[in-house]
């Protein structure tokens, strides 16, 4: 198509030029034979010869001569000077001298000069015809002419260069043309604009199909495409094509993977509800010429692996208590053998009325089952390592609180705080770990306070990867920061009254706040299936 295209465009010009050509030389033809026609007309000679026509004499001895030089000097075809009835005094052909004039004489004898085409003697001719005038007398007539096919002939040239050029034109054309679409194949890879034309048309429903975040940045990091999925995960309002990855407002170390130059992969960050999986990978080809980034939503995944790994602790702390109670039938057992039936009856009293006392306690200070639950198993892992885990006084419970976090929330902000709590005390002498939880107005406080070394000064703690164990390990503080964030609480982190580490929690209990501002309060049935709920009741 393109190729005819060119062939189209060039045979057009091709015959506009021919057209205008040969329209130029029959003005130009037209023009040369009348000023030859007045030449001959204005010369004294031919009067003179003329005006011995009127005495007799021959004027056809004199003018032929002349007729035929002012012809071949001129370069006209023919030369005729004819008496003013059309006989002809001149001829190229001698033998028509005599004859009439063949053509239209009437303007000319008007006085007028005029031209026309005619087919004469000589063929098909462009002429002009004006009068030979004397004392004011029209005393003959003067026609110069040239042949249709002489202007043919001139045009035979400038129409064989016309073709060289038109030729040279098309094959440079279609040059062009095959490189241009070569290029473009490379570039489209072979593909034709049907088939890149449905691969959009895939394209696009894919994007948008994708549960997956996607981004792809040029090489100035800003936002050439992204998907759907990609605008949820990372909250972005709107559309955001061409936007620095800089500009979004997003965290700084995820800002940090949008900028990198080296492919990075799972790994986790945070936003402010939501915890992703982030790879990006550098478009190849070398350069800065851009990156691709995806995305996945682990918030669901991240929320059941937490709850898993309070299952485990439960299950450890249900053996551990498993083992204490073999330990303590054994006694009551050994104790009745030895026929001190009263002395195994004090003692596995005793040892009811502490447990009992410790679940009355938890009930009676938080009321709420869920937490009740979690604490119970939190002191059970916590004993385990010589850990005592204690209700403060100043607690008050939670039963007739309306509004609370759902209970999944609940659990990672205490169940986290417990956990670090336990593993910064674990190795001191007398390790203590103080909770706890009671309504503030419109808020909901969680405290849990311990008598460890304490936090160090200058760390941002809540920072995703930071851990007291070493760099890239943690997250459950970033994940109690987050659930702050979410429904418009606070965290904060300080230093103890009595040394150690405290972190106080406040969390809004207003109903509707707590249902406007809690996108991940109950996602999914699972957040009915928390460890916590599903533990000893």
């Amino acid at each position: 198509m393109q190729v005819l295209l060119v062939a189209v465009v060039v045979a057009g010009c091709a015959v506009f030029a021919y057209a205008t050509a040969r329209g130029q030389a029959e003005e130009a033809a037209r023009r040369q034979a009348g000023a030859v026609a007045r030449a001959v007309a204005d010369s004294p000679s031919v009067r003179e010869a003329v005006r011995g026509a009127a005495r007799g004499n021959d004027p056809s001895v004199e003018l032929q001569p002349y007729a035929q030089k002012v012809r071949v000097d001129s370069g006209v075809d023919f030369v005729t000077i004819m008496a003013p009835d059309g006989r002809r005094w001149t001829h190229p052909d001698p033998r028509r001298i005599g004859e009439p004039f063949m053509g239209n004489t009437a303007p000319a004898l008007r006085g007028e000069t005029f031209s026309e085409t005619y087919t004469g003697t000589l063929g098909p001719s462009i002429r002009v015809v004006t009068p030979l005038e004397d004392g004011g007398r029209i005393v003959g007539l003067v026609s110069a002419g040239i042949t249709v096919r002489a202007i043919s002939d001139r045009l035979g040239a400038q129409l064989a260069a016309l073709v060289w050029v038109a030729g040279g034109a098309l094959a440079l054309g279609g040059a062009g043309t095959y490189v241009v679409n070569a290029r473009l194949r490379r570039h489209t890879h072979g593909m034709n604009a049907a088939e890149l034309s449905r691969m959009y048309d895939y394209h696009q429903a894919a994007l948008h199909g994708v549960r997956e975040g996607l981004l792809m940045l040029d090489g100035q990091r800003r936002i050439t495409l992204i998907n759907d999925a990609g605008r949820e995960l990372l909250g972005l309002p709107g559309d955001v094509t061409g936007t620095g990855a800089a500009d979004l407002g997003l965290p700084a170390p995820l800002t940090g993977v949008l900028l990198a130059d080296r492919p990075r992969v799972d790994e986790v960050h945070l936003t402010a509800d939501r915890v992703l999986v982030v790879n990006s990978s550098p478009v190849a080809g070398g350069g800065r010429r851009g990156t691709v980034v995806t995305l996945r939503d682990h918030t669901e995944l991240q929320a059941l692996t937490g709850e898993l790994d309070h299952e485990r602790g439960f299950t450890q702390a249900l053996r551990s208590q498993a083992h204490e109670a073999a330990n303590r039938l054994h006694t009551v057992v050994s104790l009745i053998e030895l026929g001190r039936a009263q002395e195994a009856v004090d003692f596995a009293t005793a040892e009811l009325e502490l447990a009992q006392a410790l679940t009355d306690e938890v009930v009676s200070a938080v009321g709420e089952p869920v937490l009740v639950a979690l604490l119970l198993g939190k002191a059970a892992q916590a004993h385990e390592r010589g850990v005592e885990l204690v209700v403060t006084a100043d607690s008050r419970s939670l039963a007739d609180l309306g509004g609370l976090p759902p209970a999944r929330d609940l659990v990672t902000v205490l169940g986290n705080l417990i956990d670090n709590a336990v593993d910064a005390v674990t190795a001191v002498p007398g390790a203590r770990i103080a909770v706890t939880l009671r309504p503030e107005r419109d808020e909901l406080l969680l405290r849990v306070a311990d008598n460890g070394p304490g936090l160090p000064e200058g760390v941002d703690v809540f920072r995703r990867g930071w851990s007291g164990k070493g760099e890239g390990r943690g997250l459950g503080l970033a994940l109690v920061a987050q659930v702050a964030q979410r429904y418009g609480g606070a965290v904060v982190a300080a230093q103890g009254p009595g040394g150690g580490a405290e972190f106080t929690v406040r969390l809004p209990t207003a109903p509707e706040r707590a249902a406007d501002r809690s996108p991940a309060a109950d996602r999914s049935p699972a957040a009915d299936r928390s460890p916590a709920a599903g533990g000893p009741r």
